[in-house]
């Protein structure tokens, strides 16, 4: 069924109760409720914590939907969603796909061109964005003719947007009669390469839903569970780990921030039952108790019942540290890709704890395969491309047939990354097969950043690769050779970078020879066997 169903079922059997909340840690406020914010533009982010029952979210879609619909948008049509966690994010979701239309979320450190770009490609008609963005948005907005409605989110509209706040209080709460089939487009991520722009991922209904029905079966929500959401919810990671508590009916909280005293008081006072966390976020948590600025014994835990990680390799070391101080907690692994509807098409469970170190096995309704080159499956042991198919792949790379046809065949997804399992049939990350660096669960995309190295007039050539970091993941290394008639310092590179935002600004600068291969190809492992020692991953996770 199409995930708007759901919704509708929560808000006719829970309407009354809380099902999202939003907290500001930084703000120390009164709290207010969603009603605050029903007929006046004013500014959610003044407020410490907000709360909105399951007939609001249902009601708000709605209102959305039926807003856009008197715009004359239908099925097809494309909505971009350019918003900070908040409580109004997932309401606005909702509410595109209840029009029938897409909805297309955007990375908020997406620069304007990059932003100019995803709305080009996705072909949207509507951008809704607001304050952190009326600046990029403002730089692009005689670039992008398509997109006619402009809606702001926030307190201090520009000229150019109409006020969401004022056009959707007015709007019926009814649902629209709209109907939904399962094969119909319903989203559209973005993805990319070492190529530098991202590609559209364009995901039917269908994979929604599925990726609901997963995440409920590997983690096994009731509606007694509370979610804690900290990642952003343009991320397939934090949307799809939240499905399973929107399916089982049951609260969640959005974290504006990622403290370890925030991440632990949100636990504590929201009764917070699940926590999803990247591997840095996890080890400032552990650096703070070891180091004493955290004292567990201040904060009300007992009803924490799981921590799992995502997004990037996962130390063993990591997870043996977290049990020594959370002994009660269970854990899990999850892998997956936004091609792949996010999390879960491979996961550890939470059973297998004695296997950290692997991804796991193929997860709920999904297959896996470890393949050669020509997509056979390989021996147990030996090192391939793993695959993935079920019911969450992509449909296709939005207006790119041929991206399409090189990473999907036969219905399998070939994802790029190189693997191996062992005698019990458990899968073990190696290494990538592109070469993009993920860096406190972010891709970076290193061409973007060699191009942009390359302008500087001293710089002959240059490579960008991941170094493994025990917080991170892997930080963002620039090997730069110079032109023989210049000389330059690290200081002066770093503030040449100063231009990039600052999650692509090189962690690491390294003066070296720039090796190519005869075809004039970087040769990248040569230069991560150089200053890694081999393997990524084997750096990583101790995997060999």
């Amino acid at each position: 069924m199409p995930i708007t169903e759901i919704l509708a079922r929560n808000a006719a059997l829970y309407g009354e109760e809380i099902c999202l909340v939003e907290i500001n840690p930084e703000i120390k406020d009164v709290p207010a409720s969603w009603k605050d914010y029903e007929l006046v533009e004013t500014n959610p982010e003044k407020r410490y914590r907000r709360e909105m029952t399951w007939r609001e979210f249902d009601d708000k879609a709605n209102r959305f939907a039926n807003f856009l619909l008197g715009r004359g948008l239908t099925k097809g049509h494309k909505v971009g969603i350019l918003l900070m966690n908040c409580l109004e994010w997932l309401p606005v979701y909702f509410g595109i796909l209840k029009t029938g239309a897409l909805a297309v979320p955007l990375n908020y450190r997406y620069t304007e061109d990059e932003i100019q770009y995803c709305l080009d490609l996705a072909e949207c008609d509507v951008l809704i964005f607001g304050p952190e963005f009326t600046e990029r948005v403002n730089a692009i907005k005689d670039k992008i003719p398509r997109v006619k409605i402009k809606l702001f989110l926030g307190v201090g509209r520009p000229d150019f947007a109409e006020s969401y706040y004022a056009l959707t209080a007015c709007c019926s709460s009814t649902a629209p009669k709209i109907s939904l089939s399962d094969d119909d487009d319903a989203a559209i991520y973005f993805s990319s390469g070492t190529t530098g722009f991202p590609k559209a991922i364009l995901h039917a209904h269908r994979a929604l839903t599925i990726s609901c029905e997963v995440e409920k079966d590997h983690h096994r929500q009731t509606r007694a569970d509370n979610f804690l959401c900290i990642p952003p919810l343009y991320h397939t990671g934090a949307k799809m780990h939240w499905f399973g508590s929107f399916l089982a009916g049951s609260k969640a909280v959005l974290l504006r921030g990622v403290k370890p005293e925030w991440i632990l008081k949100a636990v504590s006072q929201e009764k917070v039952t699940i926590v999803w966390l990247l591997v840095p976020w996890a080890q400032d948590i552990l650096d703070a108790i070891e180091r004493g600025d955290i004292k567990l014994n201040d904060y009300n835990l007992d009803q924490w019942r799981l921590m799992h990680i995502g997004a990037q390799p996962v130390p063993p070391s990591l997870v043996k540290r977290w049990k020594q101080y959370f002994p009660h907690h269970d854990y899990d692994t999850n892998y997956g890709l936004s091609e792949s509807i996010g999390p879960g098409c491979v996961h550890l469970g939470i059973e297998n704890i004695h296997k950290v170190g692997a991804i796991g096995k193929a997860g709920y309704s999904w297959e896996v395969k470890i393949a050669d080159e020509q997509g056979n499956p390989v021996k147990q042991g030996e090192v391939g491309e793993l695959c993935v198919k079920g019911p969450g792949v992509m449909k296709c790379y939005y207006n790119n047939p041929e991206a399409t046809a090189e990473i999907l065949k036969d219905g399998w997804l070939f994802t790029g990354d190189m693997a191996k399992t062992d005698e019990d049939g458990f899968i073990y990350l190696v290494d990538r097969k592109k070469d993009v660096i993920i860096t406190g669960g972010e891709n970076i995309y290193p061409v973007q950043i060699e191009d942009f190295l390359r302008t500087h007039q001293a710089i002959k050539d240059v490579a960008v690769i991941g170094l493994p970091d025990q917080r991170l993941g892997e930080i963002v290394a620039a090997v730069i050779e110079l032109k023989p008639e210049f000389s330059l310092s690290e200081a002066e590179i770093e503030q040449f970078c100063r231009e990039l935002p600052r999650y692509k600004r090189p962690r690491k600068i390294i003066f070296d020879h720039v090796p190519r291969n005869p075809t004039g190809k970087i040769e990248k492992p040569k230069l991560r066997e150089k200053y890694c020692g081999g393997s990524l991953v084997e750096a990583q996770t101790g995997i060999h």
